[in-house]
């Protein structure tokens, strides 16, 4: 596959931008003007290899439309998310194709309950939206402290929807935000999607989900092996999906493949789709443990641990171990007061009776929070290194 070509008008994102994330509206607006590429933005996908992914004028906005009909309508956005990132620049993007001027939160200060407030505040349209990740909804409904603050939820009933990606969220957080009367749409995709294309299991209009050991146009021949418990790799196809990566024909060629007309993506996630249609995401490809032979998915491991009512946030790792090859990692953020000792037996009894013994975690660390990406997404290699 060619490797795409970035004009030089093209908004390159590779890193923090400096100063008033505002400032890109004037060259975004000049990049969405005509057809091509119009923004890069840089990622280190699972890998840590960087890679820069080129997003087209019509996959973005084929994205903001899909978006808008979803979530009823258009309106005024709130910028809480590094604007360098994809969930942040679509935010600028949705906000330009809506014709509204969005608002920021400080970039540079750390989410509070109290700047989402205020931030929230400065919304003058009725019909608003914003993109946040699980830990920034988590501070406002379940704060260490105990005691909610009344503007931040407030606001956060405010908005038309919010999108909710980044991870995934445990149940209790969105049973939470659904008893608060707090409108939560929950996202999955990724850069090379132009951000969420999936939303509460259901892809947007114009994308198509394909789950298999063998890819869309792919015969059984050339399946790979499959997942745990039936899962198979996610495709994800459409008119979203990125022009590839810029200066890496290899990893394009990899990734982005056109089958039957549909330009597809290749994850590298785990997942199952229901006879219905709604895709269930099980964690990354190489989020499989593989533990004295047997294969056990992390990220149905972490969604059994989210369960319990003390545990706040949880990721589960495989780690080496030099008797089963590798050992199932767990690092827990428990509630304030809770015995460690006792909450352990009892998510140990949990995962044992959902998933078997093999899928019981032999390390544990007890963080008094996860370790953050700027996303927020959990840092993987530090969490892996309480493990070890």
């Amino acid at each position: 596959m060619a490797d795409p070509i970035v004009p030089g008008d093209a908004v390159v994102l590779d890193g923090p931008v400096a100063g008033d994330p505002l400032r890109l509206l004037p060259p975004l607006t000049r990049a969405l003007g005509r057809a091509g590429p119009a923004v890069v933005v840089r990622t280190s996908g699972s890998t840590g290899r960087a890679k820069r992914t080129v997003l087209t004028r019509d996959a973005l906005a084929a994205s903001s439309m899909a978006t808008a009909r979803r979530t009823g309508g258009v309106g005024q956005w709130l910028l809480a998310l590094p604007v360098h990132y994809v969930a942040g620049v679509q935010v600028l993007v949705r906000s330009l194709y809506a014709g509204t001027e969005p608002v920021v939160l400080d970039p540079a200060a750390r989410f509070t309950p109290e700047s989402f407030a205020a931030a929230a505040a400065e919304l003058d349209d009725p019909v608003r939206y914003t993109s946040l990740v699980p830990t920034q909804l988590q501070r406002i409904l379940e704060p260490a402290s105990g005691t909610r603050n009344g503007d931040a939820v407030a606001a956060l009933k405010s908005f038309a929807a919010i999108l909710l990606g980044g991870s995934a969220a445990p149940p209790r957080l969105l049973e939470a935000a659904r008893a608060a009367d707090v409108r939560i749409v929950s996202t999955y995709g990724m850069s090379e999607t132009c951000g969420g294309c999936v939303y509460d299991g259901v892809p947007l209009d114009g994308v198509s989900v394909h789950v298999g050991s063998a890819g869309p146009g792919d015969d059984a021949a050339s399946a790979g092996e499959p997942g745990p418990a039936g899962a198979g790799r996610i495709w994800l196809g459409g008119d979203v999906v990125a022009a590839g990566y810029a200066g890496d024909p290899e990893q394009t060629a990899r990734h982005f493949r056109e089958a039957a007309g549909t330009r597809w993506y290749r994850t590298d996630d785990l997942g199952e789709l229901s006879p219905e249609g709604v895709l269930t995401v099980h964690g990354r490809i190489d989020d499989v443990v593989n533990t004295g032979g047997v294969k056990v998915a992390a990220g149905l491991v972490t969604a059994v641990l989210t369960e319990h009512p003390a545990v706040r946030q949880a990721l589960v790792l495989g780690v080496p171990d030099p008797e089963w090859g590798q050992a199932v990692g767990a690092a827990v953020v428990a509630a304030p007061g809770t015995d460690r000792e006792e909450l352990r037996a009892e998510l140990e009894h949990a995962v044992r009776a959902r998933h078997g013994a093999a899928a019981v975690p032999r390390r544990w660390a007890w963080p008094d929070e996860l370790p953050l990406l700027p996303t927020g997404k959990p840092d993987r290699a530090a969490v892996a290194a309480l493990l070890r």
